[in-house]
Order: structure tokens, then C-alpha cells, then sequence
């Protein structure tokens, strides 16, 4: 999972579609995310190497940084599409919810396995449910979405699901049978998955978009609607006039 975000993110500068040249807000919700990766990979490092004490002490430092985490990822989100500044390919409604949406499944799945801490093997297969779900936007930058559309935020999700459904097929393998933490850690990306369409597309949903998107260039965009590709070359993360 660690690979995939690199690579995935890695991809986008190598070929310029990343810049450093990007607002502070994105360089700061960069930094707390792949945060994140480095603590998750170390902290399966250090159960691997038998280090449970340093595992245990690093893993309340993890769910301190979770929260600036979530709030990052909220205010990120509604203010690219304030901007009117969500991917071309993505509905800018269905970005406004489902960013926020998967960030709370996320949040919720690590709470989740903090408070399971002492039950080792559903600890750690909730944390690596919640860690799925942070690998939508590095699946985003590696699959070709344009091709994808309308069904890109489909796509990357679908992409996610496969690394719980390797560790039933682990779990199979091992012992034949699934523990059933997987089953609750896949439901809830499931529930994820149904209410962000249930929201995107109710008057729920464009009550939200034209409550965040009021007074702003992104209010004159039509929320279900899809930009055309940019014109000059794509640059993530900036205003759609500086492309």
C-alpha cells in the first residue's frame, strides 16, 4: 500500500502534472498524510520485529495526528471545489462528498481498531481496512480516470477493495476460513460506498454543494456536471486559471 502511494504520487511530478509551486494548504495536507503512510509502515515494521513497546507508544502519537488529518482533508476538498477546482473527470458534487465521506470511513475504521488494540487480529485487519481507503487518490493518479468517466471515483474505489480481498484470500490460505473482522472492515467501506451515492445524488447533497460553494466560482458550476479537460498542461492541487 506504502508503494502504491509513492508510485502513484511520484508519477504525477515525474511527469509535471505535480508542482511545489502549490498552495501551503496542500503542501501541509501532504505532509500529514503520507505522515501517515511512514507511521502505519513503521508501526507494522516494529510488530514484525517484536518491538511492541515502541509499537504501542507510536500508536497514540498515530491517533493524535489522525485528527489534523481529517480536518485537512474536509477543508482541502471544500475549498477545490469553492474554487471550482475538482478533477475534470470527478462530478464536483460527488467530489465534495466523497472525499470527506471516505475520510470519515477511514477515521472511523482506525478508531475502530484502537479500541480493539488488545484483540490483536482485529486490530490490525480494521487499521488495514482504513488504510484501503486512503489509497483512492494514489489509484487516481496511477489509473487513466478520463477513460473512466462517468465512473472514475467508481474505479479508484473498486481499486481499493482489492488489498482487503487479498488479505481474505491470506486468511484462506492460512487457516480456510475469513476472520471476521474483514467482513466488518469491507462492510463499512461498502456503507461508505452507499451513502456517498445516496448523498451525491439526493437534494441532500445539492443542499451541501450550494451551502459550501455560496458567494464562490464554484457555485456557476453544475454540481452533477463534468468540466472539460484543461486546456494547457494538467497541474493538480491549483486554480484552474493557473493551467
Amino acid at each position: 500500500m506504502a508503494a502504491v502511494i509513492a508510485i502513484g504520487f511520484s508519477m504525477q511530478l515525474a511527469m509535471g502534472r505535480s508542482t511545489f509551486a502549490s498552495p501551503v494548504r496542500v503542501h501541509v495536507h501532504a505532509i500529514l498524510f503520507m505522515g501517515w503512510v511512514a507511521i502505519y509502515l513503521v508501526q507494522n515494521l516494529l510488530v514484525a520485529t517484536d518491538r511492541i513497546d515502541l509499537h504501542r507508544r507510536l500508536g497514540w502519537l498515530a491517533a493524535v495526528w489522525m485528527i489534523p488529518m481529517v480536518v485537512s482533508g474536509f477543508l482541502v476538498a471544500a475549498i477545490m471545489v469553492r474554487n471550482g477546482n475538482a478533477p475534470f473527470f470527478f462530478q464536483p458534487l460527488q467530489f465534495l462528498i466523497f472525499d470527506p465521506m471516505t475520510i470519515s470511513g477511514f477515521a472511523g475504521l482506525t478508531v475502530a481498531a484502537i479500541l480493539l488494540r488488545r484483540r490483536t487480529e482485529w486490530h490490525r485487519r480494521l487499521h488495514f481496512c482504513g488504510m484501503a481507503l486512503l489509497l483512492a487518490p494514489a489509484f487516481g493518479r496511477l489509473l487513466p480516470l478520463p477513460l473512466f468517466q462517468p465512473w472514475a471515483w467508481e474505479a479508484t474505489f473498486a481499486a481499493c477493495l482489492l488489498f482487503p480481498l487479498v488479505g481474505i484470500w491470506a486468511d484462506l490460505r492460512r487457516s480456510d476460513r475469513v476472520h471476521p473482522a474483514w467482513w466488518w472492515g469491507i462492510g463499512a467501506m461498502a456503507a461508505i460506498f452507499a451513502m456517498t451515492q445516496a448523498i451525491t445524488y439526493s437534494p441532500i447533497g445539492t443542499a451541501i454543494y450550494a451551502a459550501v460553494t455560496r458567494g464562490t466560482p464554484g457555485a456557476d458550476i453544475s454540481p452533477l456536471g463534468f468540466a472539460p479537460p484543461p486546456a494547457g498542461p494538467l497541474r493538480t492541487g491549483r486554480p484552474h486559471s493557473a493551467r
